[in-house]
């Protein structure tokens, strides 16, 4: 069954996006169509390596009005009269500073504009981008959801019915593409220095472990962050592009290979990526070619719909309005907010 046949509000939802270091706003219309999407990536981090929480949160309070204004242009909708029948944000999980500039935001936006407003969990929200999508997923599917803060196996029946079924025990696998490339000596992000540099090299040169190969759908990179630390310390001949590219072999095989057998466990009609590293070609390569093998139903979004994004969060917000209705003003930012407690 596709998503398309469940409920959702049928008008224009604007959705707001400030879990981390992305300042996103966007425009959809009938929980489906993107009728604007701005992504304002912040730059500040890159010498630190890393987010640093409260560069995060000055720079949405910065950002977050220029940003609001150029996706309702886009959009073609007047800031003054704007014909929304709802704001969506991400209330959490996230970093404190960051998640409550938004929702302060779309809450005065809400009063102004005299429209409900609609707080969307973040995990819930890369869950709905396939939404997004011309062929959306179908249901039950298995989704992992991969990203610089979380790595976990979700099993969705339909929208609103969430198992995770597994996660990671420690590093997310974003989070370990950041750790390694600073190593190497490339830039942050991680994850597209390594993809960028494993162009140049041969997955096949280095045999780094693929961890937790126990029959859970757990997943550990703490080990192989090490693992790829101590051989490039003890091999400074071999090139940096072999080391990346092996590394980044091992980190898609894994998940792939736990994604599929969670498929085959719970008996999914379909396979799905969502997060940031689903941007990653290697893992999308991979999970469409295995996938496809076993007859599965593979749904791998746009790099655009994969990254923190305003759409993703008006998708589930037009979900959620629909058969939820609006939230309620007193809502804030919960930084710790768990997939299970959006059900």
């Amino acid at each position: 069954m596709a998503m398309n046949s469940y409920p959702v509000a049928s008008g224009l939802i604007l959705g707001i996006e400030t879990s981390c270091d992305e300042t996103a706003v966007a425009v959809v219309k009938d929980g489906a169509t993107i009728l604007s999407s701005v992504i304002n990536s912040q730059q500040v981090h890159a010498e630190f390596g890393g987010v640093v929480p409260e560069l995060a949160g000055r720079e949405h309070e910065r950002r977050i009005l220029h940003v609001v204004k150029q996706a309702m242009s886009e959009a073609g909708l007047d800031m003054h009269k704007p014909k929304l029948e709802a704001i969506a944000v991400t209330m959490g999980p996230g970093l404190a500073g960051a998640l409550m500039v938004g929702v302060a935001a779309a809450k005065g936006l809400s009063l102004a504009w005299d429209v409900p407003l609609v707080g969307v969990n973040h995990l819930e929200g890369h869950l709905f981008a396939v939404r997004l999508e011309k062929d959306p997923v179908t249901y039950p599917a298995v989704m992992l959801l991969v990203s610089g803060g979380h790595t976990m196996l979700v099993l969705v029946e339909k929208p609103g019915r969430y198992k995770v079924i597994g996660q990671s025990l420690d590093d997310a696998a974003g989070e370990a593409f950041d750790k390694v490339a600073r190593f190497l000596g490339l830039s942050y992000p991680g994850g597209p220095e390594i993809e960028r540099e494993a162009e140049f090299g041969d997955p096949t040169a280095v045999r780094f472990p693929r961890a937790l190969r126990d029959g859970s759908f757990n997943f550990s990179f703490s080990g192989l962050k090490t693992a790829v630390v101590s051989f490039a310390s003890k091999h400074p001949d071999v090139e940096v592009a072999d080391i990346a590219a092996s590394f980044q072999e091992a980190v898609a095989e894994i998940l792939v290979e736990k994604t599929l057998n969670a498929a085959s466990e719970f008996g999914a009609k379909c396979v799905a990526l969502a997060g940031g590293v689903g941007a990653n070609t290697r893992l999308r390569t991979l999970l469409a070619e295995r996938g496809h093998e076993l007859d599965l139903g593979v749904c791998i979004p746009s790099r655009m719909n994969c990254t923190d994004n305003g759409a993703m969060i008006a998708a589930a917000g037009a979900w959620r309005l629909e058969n939820f209705g609006p939230s309620e003003l007193s809502i804030a930012a919960y930084p710790s907010l768990r997939l299970e407690e959006c059900i």
